[in-house]
């Protein structure tokens, strides 16, 4: 084939959901109606950690209208679930561990009946003491939430330096640790700096509920589920239900925001095991203020030790993070692999020792949060690098492009090489900002800083087929959920450039496990690369299959043609339709040809984190800041994100991924945070979480899409929505430092925090 230039690839296309998603047409999973179909109601604890003394249900299921009442007294033999540690139960057994955990279920007819049959179960308690936080947690003398025998884990494997352990000690549901190199050579080192920071704990906020819909019947169960994951999602429902994973079917539609919260189970086991007891289907969807209770992000404490040399070279750093896990452990162990490896952050280091904790407390369950992991270790790691900068006299950016790895360095031994020039990424963010002829203002400053995480997915392999009809519509069929981020678009594209037809002839297909080839899940900005690369090889496959059919009717070798909108052209020469090829061989009912492609990086026991790192995903931000001196009030006036995607696929779809994860970053900055007041969530409702409205956005926001062309996905792409997140907090708290010398370590960065920080700087000796 000729080397002609991209058509599909690399622009601006209409998204394929634009129609149907601004004029209402979009089916999500709370548009999905049965016949018969009953509604779910759930009795949630008001208790932040109670033993069940009790449950008497009786009434509840003599009230008019209900089906089905599920409690502990049905479950029988029915396994928890979760990711690396199955310790959550579809309902309460002897114990509740947080305020808003399920203790019962009820199907009705409709939620009115459903939510009377709630008032009448009764439910006696005996109430325990509450851990609400990581320090009552690990206290000596803090109750266990999981006493006695432990839920059953696993510890997948890890390569050199890395390490897991379940159940390490009370409270504690995972460790993860990572080192390298000798720890001798902190006895060389000029300076050692040691500080602590806070990072807070935040709600998805994702405006479609979590919610199924469950049909079982027989031994077949159907659902339509809001997830991210369909295929883990069907494997772990049929462990919980105790039947074949081939008896499960999964069907997604639009997905309407996720940001890491609809991995595995959510609402699906109540749903099914309601609808295997009624006979019936089942809808079970959450309000917003239930869906504070299902999951969030991880709060964190951070501990991070430095050793630098007198002219600013980094030599060692010893980190120690605690995560609030939650009641219970969901994504927490991955949460921990993360957070633990990424801390060190894209700099040289002769010695790294991290440890990561997972600690059990009674609040929300937390889990994966975009950039999960990345977040909380780079806002420790960036504001200390700012930290260290001036207390050595040195600017910030000076201290870092001194230390940063170089394009093709290895992040650790075993690990891949740095595939984004980290400097080029930071200097087009601090030209934007103007950050080197910044002019002295009083009580503003300017700060930066490089959000670094790993993408891709650990060991995370996807499938895909690709169809060409006998008239050249074309349909990709692959496993990626598009739940707003553009990934059908984008795939479509993908498929379309390889076989030379436009992109408005491609068709992706609706997800449906016992039909679309497998997929690990919509996660780790893994949808570019790891199912695009899949999509590739089998449009790469179908293409194939097509020229090696024209050649034998035009005889010559396939080699000599190429596709142009579904004809072909030899050397160059006339163009023939395929469909005049087709139809003489086949007939007139037409024929389809199909590719087959499969991607996944290969495994390594040398890699800390079983596989060498797919891609990595760098943000870079910059923040210009003002300062209120008497009321702590921080005024971001201009704000600039920038990510690397590699290459465009779709250049409007990227940057509306930057732009989104940018601003999530600055909503962790100022605004968001779950309240609780001994263990008892105090703000979780839509009127008193505070995220940033539109009068709430920097005076300025740039985001600038880089196109560094280093990545390994189609057409050197690489996976984009997370990484401009990753930086922001840290932008903002080191533009702060600068506005004013005080330093904020625990997020958000409200007026209070401020202004206890400048207080603590006035009265505080120099450093």
């Amino acid at each position: 084939m000729s080397d002609r230039p991209l058509t599909s690839v690399g622009r601006t296309k209409r998204r394929h959901d634009a129609v149907l998603k601004t004029t209402g047409a979009a089916r999500y999973t709370a548009d999905i109606t049965l016949p018969g179909m009953l509604h779910a109601k759930v009795l949630r604890s008001p208790h932040a950690h109670a033993r069940i003394v009790s449950l008497d249900a009786s009434r509840a299921r003599a009230t008019p209208g209900v089906s089905a009442v599920l409690t502990r007294d049905e479950l029988g033999e029915t396994p928890g679930y979760g990711f690396f540690i199955k310790d959550q139960p579809v309902v309460a057994r002897d114990r509740v561990r947080y305020a808003g955990d399920v203790v019962a279920a009820v199907a009705a007819d409709d939620e009115a009946a459903a939510l009377a049959a709630l008032a009448v179960i009764d439910v006696v308690y005996e109430e325990l003491p509450p851990l609400p936080d990581v320090p009552a947690a690990l206290a000596e003398d803090a109750p266990e939430l999981f006493p006695g025998d432990k839920p059953p884990g696993i510890v997948p494997p890890y390569g050199t330096g890395a390490s897991g352990h379940l159940w390490p000690r009370p409270n504690v549901c995972y460790e993860f640790r990572y080192a390298t190199g000798s720890e001798e050579v902190w006895e060389g080192c000029d300076h050692v700096f040691e500080d602590t920071f806070a990072f807070s704990r935040m709600n998805h906020f994702h405006l479609e509920p979590f919610v199924t819909v469950a049909d079982v019947r027989g031994d077949r169960v159907e659902l339509w589920s809001s997830t991210q994951n369909p295929f883990p999602l069907r494997k772990e429902l049929a462990r919980v239900l105790a039947t074949d994973e081939s008896r499960v079917r999964v069907h997604v539609p639009f997905v309407g925001g996720g940001f890491g919260a609809k991995n595995n189970c959510k609402t699906e086991p109540v749903a099914a095991l309601l609808s295997r007891m009624a006979g019936r289907p089942v809808r079970y969807c959450l309000t917003t203020e239930e869906a504070f209770l299902t999951l969030s992000q991880h709060a964190a404490l951070l501990r991070v030790r430095t050793g630098v040399m007198a002219d600013g070279t980094f030599v060692a750093r010893d980190s120690e993070i605690l995560l609030d896990a939650g009641a219970y452990t969901d994504g927490s162990p991955l949460v921990a692999e993360k957070a633990c490896y990424r801390i060190p952050g894209p700099y040289r280091w002769e010695h790294v020792n991290s440890t990561c904790s997972a600690v059990m407390t009674t609040t929300t369950p937390a889990g994966p949060y975009r950039g999960f992991g990345a977040t909380q270790a780079t806002w420790a790691s960036e504001s200390q690098v700012d930290m260290i900068a001036r207390r050595l006299g040195m600017d910030p950016y000076a201290l870092r492009v001194k230390n940063l790895k170089g394009l093709g360095e290895p992040f650790m031994p075993g690990d891949s090489g740095i595939d984004s020039d980290l400097v080029q990424g930071l200097d087009a963010v601090a030209d934007e900002l103007g950050y080197h002829e910044r002019p002295a203002h009083p009580h503003r400053g300017m700060g930066l800083a490089i959000g670094f995480k790993d993408g891709g997915g650990v060991n995370k392999p996807a499938q895909a087929r690709v169809k060409v009809t006998a008239t050249g519509e074309v349909y990709v069929n692959a496993g990626s959920v598009e739940m707003g981020q553009g990934i059908s678009t984008a795939l479509c594209q993908v498929a379309a450039k390889v076989l030379g037809v436009p992109a408005e002839r491609v068709t992706y297909a609706a997800i449906d496990t016992d039909t679309t080839p497998w997929d690990q899940g919509t996660n780790a900005s893994s949808g570019m690369v790891v199912t695009g690369r899949a999509v590739q090889l089998a449009a790469e496959d179908a293409r194939d299959r097509v020229l090696a059919f024209a050649a034998s009717r035009l005889g010559c070798a396939p080699e000599a043609l190429e596709l142009v909108d579904w004809g072909v052209r030899k050397d160059g020469g006339e163009t023939v339709p395929l469909p005049s090829l087709v139809a003489p061989v086949f007939g007139g009912t037409g024929y389809e040809f199909t590719g087959e492609g499969f991607f996944k990086a290969p495994n390594s026991a040398e890699a800390p984190l079983e596989s060498p790192c797919v891609f990595w995903e760098i943000g870079w931000a910059g923040a210009e800041v003002e300062v209120d001196p008497d009321t702590g009030k921080v005024t971001v006036l201009k704000l600039v994100a920038s990510g690397d995607v590699g290459r465009a696929v779709n250049k409007l779809v990227c940057r509306g991924q930057d732009e989104g994860s940018a601003l999530m970053g600055y909503a962790q900055a100022l605004f968001e945070e779950m309240r609780y007041d001994n263990g008892v969530l105090v703000n979780g409702e839509a009127l008193e979480y505070r995220v940033p409205m539109a009068e709430d956005l920097p005076g300025q926001f740039v985001s600038i899409t880089q196109e560094q062309g280093h990545g390994p996905g189609p057409f050197g792409s690489k996976g984009a929505g997370e990484g401009p997140m990753v930086p922001v907090a840290a932008a903002v708290a080191n533009a702060v430092h600068d506005a004013v010398g005080a330093r904020v370590r625990t997020l958000p960065l409200t007026p209070e925090r401020v202004f206890h920080a400048l207080r603590e700087s006035a009265a505080a000796p120099a450093e």
